[in-house]
């Protein structure tokens, strides 16, 4: 079987680079609009984690800084290359626009959290506080007795982090309730082709690049693939195989006894 050799197809190799790029773009950065126009229609963010909407908020500030740190700082992009032989940092402009777009999107789904009805117990936990103040002294640490490159990784890792806990109040939350009502599964079927295709897009970068060893280049990019694709076959799981009655969720206060576990939300719907 034939194969493409992309060094000698340069021009192919970056043109397949630059559309697998913007389409892993567009299905995560439509990715977020289910979410806020099934809250905008129920006038309500019932069955929605509210750890979920901070982990995100706080994970891309952290990837906007990070990506805007690599794409225009000629002094990051320069210590970059020379820890890695040379090799130019895989950062794009679509990840670029990527991340400002989800952290304004990301923003607007936690307001509406502040307009539309929710329970009274539906509030940020004490895990994510802890997490947020926690990281936040980190980094104010790092800050002050390493380098801006250092600073610049460690966000990337605390993006990374937010990316890899995020998911599991709202996982826990559909458990809970045996239901994954309130929750867009439009959300997740965009968000596992984004996932799907930001990973294929660094190996194929990788490639050109000189070897798949330049894939730990951008750790947070590869991480952010990884696990929308894990949780997302687990969230797809919930919604068509688990839970497949959708619009009863059971009372999880009442029924379950939970009230001194973290509240990630209610199970009532009104």
């Amino acid at each position: 079987m034939a194969t493409v050799d992309m060094a000698a197809m340069p021009g192919f190799g970056e043109s397949l680079s630059t559309f697998i790029g913007w389409t892993y773009f567009v299905a995560w950065s439509v990715s977020f609009y289910p979410q806020i126009i099934l809250n905008y229609r129920r006038k309500s963010v019932e069955g929605l984690s509210i750890d979920f909407l901070v982990y995100n908020v706080y994970g891309f500030a952290c990837y906007a800084v990070f990506n805007t740190s690599f794409y225009f700082s000629q002094t990051i992009s320069d210590e970059y290359a020379r820890r890695h032989n040379g090799h130019a940092n895989l950062v794009r402009f679509n990840d670029l626009f990527f991340s400002y777009h989800a952290l304004f999107l990301s923003l607007v789904t936690l307001a509406q959290s502040f307009v539309y009805k929710r329970s009274r117990s539906q509030s940020a936990s004490s895990v994510a506080r802890i997490f947020f103040f926690a990281t936040a002294l980190g980094l104010l640490f790092v800050s002050s007795v390493s380098s801006a490159y250092t600073l610049v990784y460690c966000l990337s890792f605390v993006k990374l982090a937010c990316s890899l806990v995020k998911y599991v109040p709202q996982v826990w939350l559909n458990y809970r309730r045996q239901s994954t009502s309130g929750w867009s599964i439009h959300n997740i079927i965009l968000d596992f082709a984004g996932g799907t295709l930001s990973f294929a897009q660094l190996l194929l970068d990788a490639v050109r690049m000189g070897g798949a060893g330049e894939v730990a280049g951008n750790p947070v990019k590869l991480g952010l693939g990884l696990a929308s694709i894990m949780f997302d076959l687990v969230f797809m799981t919930q919604h068509y195989v688990l839970y497949m009655d959708r619009h009863k969720p059971k009372d999880v206060e009442a029924q379950l006894g939970f009230h001194t576990q973290p509240n990630y939300g209610t199970a009532q719907e009104q």
